[in-house]
């Protein structure tokens, strides 16, 4: 019996052990713990060896933690006092997908304390994954720029830098390599900005692919696959995403526009003071002092690549503003978002409900009109719509503060003669949306799309007089023959009566789209902002401008033209000239130009790019 209970007894013991084992060797890890406001780590207390966490977000909208070791410092890297710490991504997770197009501001702690931010690549297809961090003491200096000039207000930039480190892909274009100094030395180990994952939602591909060179040569290259919780309806799906609090390691998107067309870089907070938020570890656009919007993001995978793995993200909505575009950070604090430009399209197809496409774009010289365009080319372009196929009629109306607005109105031949024109559009947008006078932005700007039932392409066969000379009192006929889209002829007789005031004069008759006119009577393409001398004056410039549909038909004289602020004055006194030139060299200017002596407007509704110049002589 005693031999039994002790024989029972061990089988007991052995049962349990087992257990235990097995318990031992499946238990779950306990979960680590983010740092809750850890102290910062001084760079020179960084040792090669030591392991850190990294905590971003793999999914969804909670951080997790990563591990990695300190390789070493690579001092002044990024220039005199910018160093850089290399670390090996010891985590198996990342070790398969490398440092993360998304991952940039991804905090770095060790022994408690943060010591960095996740935020350059040191280089591409290696057989150990290494990455680069931001200094803490780098980041620090970027948040405390928000304290000392943090203004809801945006301060105009006269230009956008461009550069390259910030054009990730756009669609199927594979992102380029992000250069730093040392990348010009050729070496394919330089380290390599990480690009926050820059989405663009809203536009169809074909939309996105027109664009792709027009966003890379501003710094804003971005994937077309990406989501937005927001759009410019009422009818916003509830999300998740806002009530997620934020914190270091959590998804947070810089937007450049938002709603129905969301343009958005996601990166990591790195650091959370208050309500200062410092996020990315590298420039967005190195802009310096911004007001561009902070939004609310959440992850929905990772797509990994040997090249550049990327975050896929939903952009959510504005909740707070990002006032500080820097080397080692980009900063803001959470709160209302900035002062934006809010953009609304109206399409009114054929035979079909009209639809309204609705976005707010940032308040930056170079980014509003371009993002404004590619709305409305989307508008345009970007739908199921075939009533536009004809053509349609672009009706603009640009609002500024104080109630000052300019309308705007344009013909076009069908979506593709928008498409081929783009350029002169965006140029023509950009100089009426950038201000030099009262240094706004449009507080509004609203586009109607009009289809035509027909197309407006005419080509002119014939343009005649009925005589070259004539008297004071006689009336010259001009004919004027054309043939419409479809092939039909069409003809038009116009009766020019001589002015006795034009005897004498050698006049010409001009047939020519009415930019043409313009430039030919001495009005400027794009008008200089030294030209003028307020926004009133700037505002009637462009308002004076002949109508781009149909021609202008004109009898003309060559004189000697004398301009103030774009308007023209013939034959002005010597003595007048000199004390204007005097005064204000470049509001003034002279030049030999046509002076109109009669104006018509013929064929409007149409679309012709023909000039035509007849010689007509007048005589007692």
């Amino acid at each position: 019996m005693r031999y039994c209970f002790s024989f029972r007894r061990l089988l007991l013991l052995s049962a349990l052990s087992a257990s235990f084992a097995f318990q031992f060797l499946h238990a779950q890890p306990a979960p680590r713990v983010q740092p809750i406001d850890p102290a910062s780590l001084a760079l020179d207390d960084v040792k090669p060896g030591q392991r850190g966490e990294v905590w971003t977000v793999f999914r969804g909208t909670e951080p997790e933690p990563f591990s990695v070791e300190v390789t070493g410092v690579l001092r002044n890297a990024l220039g005199p006092g910018k160093s850089l710490i290399v670390c090996e991504l010891t985590d198996e997770r990342v070790q398969k997908m490398g440092a993360v197009a998304g991952m940039s501001g991804s905090p770095l702690y060790i022994d408690g304390k943060l010591a960095g931010a996740l935020s350059y690549q040191i280089q591409r297809f290696e057989t150990v994954r290494f990455a680069g961090f931001t200094p803490a003491a780098d980041l620090a200096e970027v948040r405390e720029k928000v304290t000392a000039s943090h203004s809801p207000t945006p301060k105009p930039t006269s230009s956008l830098t461009p550069l390259t480190p910030l054009a990730p892909s756009l669609n199927s274009v594979p992102p380029p390599t992000l250069r730093s100094p040392l990348s010009a030395l050729g070496s394919s180990h330089a380290p390599t900005p990480l690009t926050p994952a820059f989405t663009l939602t809203g536009l169809s591909p074909a939309v996105a692919d027109l664009f792709a060179p027009r966003f890379a040569a501003l710094g804003l290259s971005a994937i077309a696959l990406g989501g937005s919780t927001q759009s410019g309806t009422n009818e916003n799906p509830k999300s998740k995403i806002e009530n997620t609090t934020l914190r270091p390691g959590s998804a947070v998107a810089v937007a450049v526009a938002t709603g129905d067309i969301t343009l958005a870089g996601t990166g990591t907070v790195s650091r959370l003071d208050g309500n200062r938020v410092t996020a990315f570890g590298h420039p967005m656009l190195s802009l310096g002092e911004v007001s561009l919007a902070m939004c609310a993001t959440e992850i929905v995978t990772i797509l990994p690549s040997s090249m550049s793995s990327v975050k896929l993200a939903n952009t959510g909505a504005v909740i707070g503003t990002i006032s500080q575009d820097r080397l080692s950070a980009v900063s803001g604090t959470l709160g209302p978002g900035p002062a934006m430009t809010d953009v609304e399209v109206t399409v009114k197809p054929l035979g079909s409900a009209p639809r309204t496409l609705r976005f707010s774009v940032v308040r930056q010289q170079q980014l509003t009109p371009v993002i404004v365009a590619a709305g409305l080319t989307q508008a345009i372009m970007g739908s199921n719509d075939a009533g536009l196929a004809n053509g349609f009629r672009l009706r603009g109306n640009i609002l500024f503060p104080a109630s000052q607005s300019l309308a705007t109105k344009s013909l076009y031949a069908g979506p593709q003669g928008f498409a081929q024109g783009l350029n002169e559009f965006v140029q023509g947008l950009n100089a009426n949306l950038q201000n030099p006078y009262e240094k706004t932005f449009p507080d509004h700007v609203t586009f109607t799309v009009e289809a035509l039932a027909e197309n407006p392409s005419v080509v002119i066969e014939q343009f005649q007089l009925s005589r070259s000379t004539a008297r004071a009192g006689d009336t010259v006929q001009a004919t004027l023959s054309w043939r419409d889209f479809q092939g039909a002829t069409h003809r038009e007789i116009i009766d020019l009566t001589i002015d006795p005031a034009w005897v004498g004069k050698r006049l010409e008759v001009v047939l020519a789209p009415g930019r043409t006119l313009d430039e030919l009577t001495g009005r400027p393409r794009l008008i200089s902002a030294s030209e003028l001398r307020s926004f009133p004056a700037y505002l009637t410039a462009i308002r004076d401008g002949r109508p781009t549909d149909g021609l202008s038909l004109a009898i003309v004289e060559t004189a000697e033209i004398f301009s103030d602020q774009t308007i023209a004055t013939p034959e002005t006194p010597g003595s007048i000239e000199r004390i204007a030139r005097a005064s204000d060299e470049t509001r003034f200017r002279k030049r030999d130009a046509f002076l109109p002596l009669w104006e018509r407007h013929v064929l409007p509704g149409k679309l012709t790019t023909t000039g035509v110049r007849r010689p007509l002589r007048i005589v007692e």
